[in-house]
């Protein structure tokens, strides 16, 4: 079921032939729990006294075994009775909503239908594949599309839910009702094992800007087997939503709340913090970490997250401007297994905070500190003198880099396969020489406006580097021979540049 992991949707997530819009105001009617999809090609009956309701989980209740169709449209097709009259709302509203379907039925009893139905039996081969084939082909499936597949038949709708491929629900899209369909979404898969989906390990609804904390804690309350939620974009959540989800999903490891602006910690809630032995420390299992984008993390939400997530390996600090040497220092005090770690445009971040990070020593495998104008050769030395291990840097605009910082990384970090000095203009041809006679292993470089690099540097680097894949020289001044060097000694090297003249 690994194949179904990677499922991803887009934000048309059911046809319109599915799709029914919720009524509002008492004067309209509401659709009868009977009605299937048109796309179902049966004749439906609608209830000539159908009852009014503004909620539509009354119409939920109704339903005997229900299946959810989600995200409806503002323009839906109306319903034939079976009759041949139509029956619709009177009035639609423009949000989008999930409702929920009855299965479709297993006999068709019109004579014309039957016959019809007959025909593409014996054209349908795919009816003919065993279970278990018709299950690994549903498995490739996104969300949305393994909702149709529930409303083809009856046989489609038993293996469209089989458990086995609902370990993973991606929604996206700005005009979802996301909290809606959540809620459908799970209360379906908790048919066989009550308020609780216990195959359910990833979440994504990344971009779904309408989901709020209502949606995230039904997920909370529904998926104590959660491993993987992505939320980013979603600026709708607060704190509170988050500390329900960590609380009561102890297996959580991958969380993404990257563009959350309200989210400035990551912690237990008071309730779960009590309820804890000491012995657990009132730890988080988190070990993946992308807070990219939350402008109000401060160094004490940061200490706050380190106390709790003593487990990061994965973590993104990505132009959260108020993070300080600080928070570093806190950070590193209580997470000491952390791989790849990025403070990219944090201003306030200096030599002092490299001095912090290089703490990790050989653990630290990834480093990105772009745009960080007070690092200077002194933070790159420290970093370069305990981190041997570091395979990825991205130093880009930190304009106070120089040669000597290049030769500090060349003689220590010789394993580097990345490397990202762009916009460094103190770093000429006597650094790139450092690099390439140590660094024999790169395989990504970019030298993007640095003004100090010629071509004598590319060669020396094209003759040591053979490895090299990529090639970063856009405005800086290198002639078209010297281009050619580096495609005659690289191969496979892609090359990108501003020289009009190579091509």
């Amino acid at each position: 079921m690994g194949a179904n992991n990677g499922k991803q949707c887009g934000s048309d997530v059911m046809g319109a032939d599915e799709l029914v819009s919720e009524p509002t105001g008492k004067g309209s009617s509401s659709i009868s729990s009977d009605v299937s999809s048109s796309t179902d090609h049966t004749p439906t009956k609608a209830q000539k006294n159908a009852a009014t309701s503004e909620d539509s989980d009354l119409s939920m209740r109704t339903l005997s075994t229900p299946s959810p169709a989600l995200i409806f449209p503002q323009n839906s097709h109306s319903f034939q009775n079976g009759r041949g009259s139509s029956t619709s709302s009177s009035s639609i509203t423009g949000e989008t909503v999930a409702m929920v379907h009855s299965p479709p039925p297993t006999r068709l009893t019109h004579p014309l239908i039957q016959l019809a139905s007959k025909h593409q039996k014996e054209q349908a081969n795919i009816d003919r594949l065993p279970d278990h084939s018709m299950i690994q082909i549903f498995s490739f499936l996104p969300t949305n599309q393994l909702c149709r597949c529930a409303r083809v038949c009856r046989r489609w709708y038993n293996l469209a839910w089989d458990p086995r491929l609902w370990r993973t629900i991606c929604l996206t899209g700005e005009t979802i009702n996301v909290d809606r369909a959540l809620k459908v979404l799970t209360r379906r898969l908790c048919q066989d094992t009550p308020n609780v989906c216990l195959m359910l390990e990833t979440v994504i609804v990344s971009g779904c800007r309408r989901l709020t904390d209502r949606g995230l804690y039904t997920i909370a309350q529904c998926c104590p087997e959660l491993r993987k939620l992505e939320v980013s974009g979603c600026y709708n959540i607060s704190n509170e939503a988050v500390f329900d989800v960590v609380s009561l999903c102890p297996n959580l490891e991958h969380l993404d709340v990257s563009g959350c602006s309200k989210v400035t910690c990551i912690s237990l809630t008071r309730e779960a913090s009590i309820k804890l032995s000491p012995l657990h420390g009132k730890q988080i299992s988190i070990r993946y970490l992308d807070m990219t984008d939350c402008f109000v993390l401060e160094d004490e939400g940061l200490h706050t997250i380190a106390a709790h997530c003593t487990q990061l390996t994965h973590l993104y600090l990505r132009r959260c401007v108020r993070i300080t040497d600080e928070g570093l220092r806190y950070l590193m005090i209580y997470c000491t297994s952390i791989k790849e770690l990025s403070v990219s445009d944090c201003r306030f971040v200096s030599d002092f905070g490299m001095r912090e990070i290089a703490k990790l020593e050989s653990r630290l495998r990834y480093l990105s500190i772009a745009h960080c104008g007070r690092i200077t050769d002194v933070g790159i030395r420290y970093i370069a003198k305990y981190c041997s291990k570091l395979r990825y840097l991205n130093a880009r605009g930190c304009e106070g880099i120089t040669d000597h910082g290049a030769e500090y990384l060349a003689k220590n970090c010789t394993k580097l396969k990345s490397l990202d000095i762009g916009k460094c203009p103190l770093v000429s041809d006597t650094g790139l020489e450092f690099l390439a006679l140590n660094c024999f292993n790169l395989k990504r470089l970019s030298l993007k406006s640095c003004e100090s690099i010629t071509g004598q540097g590319l060669q020396i680097v094209a003759a040591n580097c053979f490895d090299l894949q990529m090639l970063n020289v856009q405005d800086c001044d290198v002639s078209v021979d010297a281009l050619r060097f580096v495609k005659r000694h690289c191969k496979r090297c892609i090359i990108e540049h501003t020289n009009p003249a190579f091509f």
